[in-house]
């Protein structure tokens, strides 16, 4: 059953795995290349993943999950805790991406439902959860969760979705 984690060298393998996916993928997003960027020539040796993991787990304006089912990475999200820049105020507080082998299955709808809960907890209620126009799987998954669109804005749907007793169940 798969279920939020906090990033582990020991999703090394399907990782890459996924970010090989991500590679080729329309909805990958400005976190990846980010990533892709800063670490991805240095994470597939043993010691450069575990710097990129450490880098990770040590971000100062986000948290970052991933959703796993076993040793197999799905997918990721991280929580900004403050919109901070135009920037942040189009991507939302909360951003994710399911790899495009695990699509289709519910692991957005579950992996953002599971991470409501972790908003609440830094007091964010609700959270703004944007996508592209486009997207109309992230939309679904969006508005499963309770979110209420806000309007749109240079090709992003603005949703704001509740974290607290809503969700949770609190």
């Amino acid at each position: 059953m798969a279920e939020l984690t906090v990033p582990d060298v020991r999703f090394r393998v399907s990782f890459l795995e996924a970010m090989r996916e991500f590679a080729d993928d329309a909805f990958a997003g400005r976190t990846l290349a980010r990533e892709l960027a800063e670490h991805g020539d240095s994470w597939h040796d043993a010691d450069g993943f575990a710097r990129y993991v450490a880098a990770v787990r040590s971000d100062s304006e986000a948290d970052c999950y991933w959703w796993v089912d076993g040793d197999a990475f799905l997918g990721r999200i991280r929580i900004r805790r403050r919109i901070t820049s135009p920037a942040d105020d189009l991507a939302g507080h909360i951003g994710y991406g399911v790899r495009p082998g695990a699509r289709r299955r519910g692991h957005a709808t579950g992996m953002l439902r599971a991470v409501l809960l972790h908003a609440a907890d830094l007091g964010i209620d609700p959270a703004l959860v944007t996508c592209d126009t486009a997207n109309t799987g992230s939309r679904k998954v969006i508005e499963a969760a309770g979110g209420v669109l806000e309007d749109e804005r240079d090709g992003k749907l603005r949703y704001w979705v509740p974290t607290g007793r809503i969700q949770s169940g609190r």
